[in-house]
């Protein structure tokens, strides 16, 4: 099976990209969206996922892939709350900004753009093939300093 895209958003004060980079791997805690744990519960190993940083400096910092697949959350005695471990693939620099995003037309309809508060969404071939198109390779580093 082809992989499949998907963004996640956090909060730099929560979990930095640079922290992401710097340890090799994320498990994003705390997610307590029922919508959100669906998606997290339908990754599989291998799946692209990009960190979009929420809430200062809006943008996608980096493409990671789903390293482990969805868990118990073990921030919540409740198992109906998931985590997944993802590692850090590249880093995007300069970061690609949500108002790039938003001039993109494939994204009108994007949960990215709809569902604000959404932190675990799927994305289409077609928006993670334009973050991609956006990132040129000398634009990327596995050395983030931000």
């Amino acid at each position: 099976m082809t992989p499949r895209h998907w963004l996640i958003k956090f909060a730099p004060f929560r979990t930095s990209w640079a922290e992401i980079v710097a340890r090799g791997i994320f498990t994003p805690r705390g997610i307590r969206s029922q919508q959100a744990c669906k998606h997290l519960k339908s990754m599989q190993l291998g799946d692209s996922v990009f960190f979009f940083q929420s809430q200062q400096d809006q943008a996608v910092r980096g493409l990671m892939e789903v390293a482990r697949t969805a868990y118990p959350d073990p921030t919540s005695a409740d198992p109906v709350w998931l985590t997944c471990d993802f590692r850090p693939l590249r880093s995007f620099f300069p970061p690609l900004s949500l108002a790039a995003i938003r001039s993109e037309e494939s994204f009108a309809v994007s949960p990215l753009l709809r569902q604000p508060r959404l932190a675990v969404m799927p994305i289409t071939d077609a928006e993670a093939g334009w973050i991609i198109g956006q990132i040129s390779l000398d634009q990327t580093t596995k050395d983030e300093d931000s």
